[in-house]
This record gives C-alpha cells, sequence and structure tokens, in this order.
C-alpha cells in the first residue's frame, strides 16, 4: 500500500498535492511542490476578448478587505453562449459495455449510446421509440447487430432508420421507411477515448465534426503517459461542480485528512490553511486562463478544467523530492490534472476525471481501477452534502446576484470568481434547458441516498462493478465455509474425528463468519455510501 500512496493517480481531488513532509512522517518524500507549464489544447477562438486580473491582498486581522476586481478590461461584444453549439462528453468508452445499450442524460437530453457493430462505432440516439415512447435504453442489441426496442420488438439500425416493426404485415404498405418511424440520431464521435455528443439532432449537423470537433488535450492521445478515467453522477448542478473544482483553498479543510497539501510556513490552524496567489489572466467566451502560485489553468468551457504540472523526481531514491521550489524542473517528468463537468439537469451533473502522467506508468498496469476509485469517491463525498446545501442557497438568491450575497476577499477565490463572471456574462447566470425545467431545484433526498455511490458510480464503472460483484461473492462463499464446518462438526459422531481437528474446525468457521462480517463491511462503505463527519 506505500507505492499506492505515492503514486500520483491517488491525487484523488482536483488540485496539486504539494506537500512538505519532514523525515518523521515518511521515510522517503512524497511530493515536491509542482511547476505547472501552460497547458496545451486547441479549440476555435472568439475574436472578442476580455483580459482581467482578479486579485486582492491576502487580509490579517488588521488589514483592510476588498472583494477581487478586475485590472484591465478590454471592449467585449454581446456575445451569448450557445449551449446546443458545443461538444459534450457522455462517458469514457472504458465504462461502456459493447453488448448493452446504455442510457444517459445530457443538458436534460435523454439519450442512449450504443455499439453499432454493423458500422463499428459508437451512436447517440434519443433514448425514445418512435412507437409508444418508451426508453430504447431498457432495450437489447439483437443479433444482426440492431437496437431492439423490448416493448414491441421494433429494431433500429445505425442511422436511425427503423428495419422491421413486427406487426406489420409482410405483404402491407412498409410502415418501417416512413419518416415518423425513425429514431434523432444525435453527432457523436470518441476521442481521447470518450463518447462525445452534440446535442442538436437537426440533419444540418449531421457532418458537424468536420467543422467543429471536440477541445482536444494532446497529453490524452499520448501513448507514453498514463490516463485512468473514472465518473460519478454528483447530486448538485453543474456550476456548483465547476467552481469547487477550481478552488484549492478549501481542500485542507472539506478533504482534511483524506489530501495531502503543502504545509504552510506559519500554521494558523490544524489544517494548515494558507494564502494562495490565483490570477485569471483572460476571460472571453470560450472560457479564460488562470495562474496559481503552482503553475496554469484553463477553464474551456464549457465543460473542461485542465491543470498541468512537472515534477522533479528524486534520481537517487525514485521519489519526489519536498524541499525547494524548484526553477527549471525537467521536461520529461508531467502531470496533468483533467475534469469534465456536464451539465446533466437542474441540480444534477456528471464528473469525468483522469490525472495522466508520464511517470510512475507501470503502477497503473499492475493496480486495479477500483482500488484507487475507492479514494477518489470519498473525496467527492466529503464535501458532497456541504455544496448539495450550498446550490439551494444560490438557487435562493439567484444566481445573477452571487458576487453581491458570496463574500470573497482573498486571491484564492479568484477562479471561482473569474468563472461566475464568464457564466453571468455569457450565459446570463443559467443553463438553457430549452424550457424543460422550470429552474426549480429536485427535493432533496435523505442523506444516505444523497451520498450513494452505488447507483451514481459502480454500475456506471465497468471496474468497480466487476470488483463488487467479486467481493460479494467472495463474502457468501466465506458464509458458507462458516456454516458449512459448523455443520460437519455438529452432526460428526464423536469418536470420528479428534478433539483437535474438531477444535481446528470450529477456529476456521469463526475467522471465515468474521472475515465475512468485515467484507460485508468494506463493500457497504466502499461501494454503497460512507459518511463524512467533519466534526471528528
Amino acid at each position: 500500500m506505500d507505492v499506492l500512496k505515492a503514486s500520483p493517480t491517488i491525487v484523488y481531488s482536483p488540485y496539486i498535492p504539494t506537500t512538505t513532509r519532514n523525515k518523521s512522517q515518511f521515510s522517503k518524500p512524497i511530493f515536491h511542490n509542482l511547476n505547472l507549464q501552460l497547458p496545451c489544447f486547441t479549440r476555435n477562438g472568439s475574436k472578442s476578448r476580455l483580459f482581467t486580473t482578479l486579485s486582492s491582498s491576502p487580509i490579517s486581522t488588521t488589514e483592510s478587505i476588498e472583494p477581487p476586481m478586475p485590472e484591465v478590461e478590454a471592449e467585449v461584444g454581446k456575445e451569448r453562449f450557445d449551449w446546443y453549439s458545443q461538444w459534450y462528453p457522455v462517458m469514457p468508452v472504458c465504462d461502456l459495455d459493447k453488448r448493452v445499450p446504455h442510457g444517459k442524460k445530457v443538458l436534460g437530453l435523454d439519450l442512449v449510446v450504443w455499439w453499432d457493430k454493423n458500422e463499428n462505432e459508437w451512436k447517440v440516439f434519443d433514448d425514445t421509440c418512435p412507437h409508444r415512447l418508451a426508453p430504447l435504453s431498457e432495450g437489447r442489441i439483437d443479433q444482426w447487430g440492431r437496437l431492439q426496442c423490448v416493448y414491441h420488438g421494433w429494431c433500429f439500425g445505425g442511422n436511425g432508420d427503423c428495419k422491421i416493426i413486427p406487426q406489420a404485415p409482410v405483404d402491407g404498405p412498409p410502415v418501417h421507411t416512413f419518416k415518423k418511424a425513425c429514431v434523432a440520431v444525435y453527432p457523436s464521435v470518441v476521442q481521447h477515448d470518450i463518447v462525445w455528443v452534440w446535442p442538436d439532432a437537426d440533419p444540418q449537423y449531421k457532418d458537424i465534426i468536420t467543422k467543429k470537433k471536440p477541445p482536444y488535450i494532446p497529453v490524452l492521445d499520448d501513448p507514453s503517459f498514463s490516463k485512468l478515467m473514472g465518473n460519478r453522477d454528483i447530486p448538485y448542478g453543474y456550476e456548483v461542480l465547476v467552481e469547487n473544482l477550481m478552488d484549492p483553498a478549501h481542500v485542507p479543510y472539506a478533504h482534511y485528512g483524506l489530501m495531502r497539501t503543502r504545509t504552510p510556513t506559519v500554521k494558523v490552524d490544524r489544517e494548515g490553511g494558507r494564502p494562495l496567489d490565483m490570477k485569471v489572466k483572460k476571460l472571453d467566451i470560450n472560457g479564460f486562463l488562470g495562474k496559481q502560485d503552482w503553475g496554469s489553468s484553463n477553464f474551456i468551457a464549457p465543460c473542461i478544467f485542465h491543470a498541468f504540472a512537472d515534477v522533479e523526481v528524486d534520481q537517487e531514491n525514485g521519489s519526489a523530492t519536498s524541499s525547494e521550489i524548484v526553477k527549471a524542473p525537467p521536461p520529461n517528468r508531467r502531470l496533468s490534472l483533467i475534469f469534465m463537468c456536464v451539465p446533466v439537469s437542474p441540480g444534477n451533473s456528471r464528473l469525468i476525471w483522469t490525472f495522466p502522467r508520464n511517470f510512475g506508468v507501470w503502477i497503473d498496469k499492475i493496480v486495479p481501477r477500483w482500488i484507487f476509485h475507492i479514494g477518489q469517491n470519498l473525496i467527492l463525498d466529503s464535501d458532497l452534502y456541504l455544496l448539495h446545501v450550498e446550490e439551494r442557497k444560490i438557487m435562493e438568491i439567484g444566481a445573477t446576484n452571487w458576487q453581491k450575497a458570496c463574500f470573497v476577499p482573498t486571491k484564492s477565490d479568484a477562479l471561482v470568481v473569474g468563472f461566475r463572471r464568464w457564466f453571468n456574462k455569457y450565459a446570463g447566470g443559467e443553463i438553457d434547458w430549452k424550457g424543460k425545467y422550470s429552474g426549480a431545484l429536485p427535493p432533496s433526498p435523505p442523506r444516505e441516498q444523497l451520498m450513494d455511490r452505488y447507483w451514481s458510480h459502480v454500475v456506471n464503472c465497468k471496474s468497480c462493478n466487476t470488483a463488487h460483484k467479486g467481493l460479494k461473492a467472495l463474502e457468501v462463499i466465506l458464509q458458507i465455509m462458516s456454516v458449512g464446518l459448523i455443520g460437519i462438526v455438529a452432526v460428526t459422531k464423536q469418536n470420528m474425528i479428534s478433539m483437535v481437528v474438531k477444535t481446528t474446525m470450529v477456529s476456521m468457521a469463526i475467522v471465515c463468519f468474521a472475515a465475512s462480517k468485515w467484507l460485508a463491511h468494506f463493500i457497504y462503505k466502499n461501494f454503497h455510501y460512507h459518511d463524512y463527519n467533519h466534526a471528528f
């Protein structure tokens, strides 16, 4: 497990770990202060620009407090962000089963993702059968590779055309060829091993991929980098998810005891919070660039928050050093943090994450992905309830009044303020749901349901789902062994086996029973529900 703790892929949060540890804590320092390089990405850019620097002086008990304000602002046209003219990540390919259709929601649209073996590619359809509006995601893929609605057996090809209506007479009119018998097809593409969708099924966008592609991040196509992915459905909205990922200042507090953070020179509390020098250097309709004391980051509207870092590795012991900031880290040691935030519906979002790096790649090849996801889910759970409640308070005051209601006086809030400025300036402080929702948030479920891992992650993750089934089977086997051993001892005549054998069998039965109980607790805590009590 020491190897796992030292692995950068077990950075269970959106932030670069920059811990300074003394030798009494770790025999080998785990992380060194990281410097970010300017991130690499390409996208069709906008001609309008807004140059801003959101900053303020670090506060103390004797200093005056002023909110971060833009220092320089250029003229900006009255542009409006079009939510339906963007590519959205749906799911990592590694978590999609080619044998079954998958129901997903993006921007309030009900989608079905399925593998078309005839065209050898993933397809994204409207999750509605044109017959009686049954969900196609509850159907199956038949032996001819067609998507079948299991309500009445209608089958559809990769172009959305209806192939057969079983109830239609063979010698009758070909009603399956009628336009109303077709399913709406959304443009889709696989990039970076992720299925992306264009949320407009109008035929004019059929070849949109030739005109506009999803944001391209070169590191995700670099074979020298590891890039384990994860996904989870989040019970709070897109805008709260994005701003939380941009906020490293909450890490020592909301994730106390779960993450490594840099120890400040002067420690003012148990957690070790410290001033952070953060700025927004450019903001326009396509997002903005951020600058932190540990490097740089991008917000690529609407979905991607992307940060780059370089790590200097101690050549003598193979671990990252933690003594001082290196001004010129070796260019061959690189770490990247990539988060894709998908708007699902009011009060719901989806997070896809990956932490590519070009060192320690061997760890990902021998350690199963679900091991990493246990810790990453705990990080998500530790502030989940806080953000769920926070979103409801923001809804009460109105998203456009966010900066009036929230007191954000320090530099550590610069990226959050930058995102809210982008959201209000270009999106009007709201997501365009095309009138599908009233804007009200869904009722808050009980805490155990709110923080449920099984339905929000395990069933959607191939690795965790497989591990869950395997561990449940092992639990049952241990229980059967425990009962069987006791049964053998009970029915065996006294003179047939010695007392030593009986004692051994009873002891094994007790061990199996205890192991099954421990395993049941482990499964529940890591695959179903793990509360996080900040008071303790």
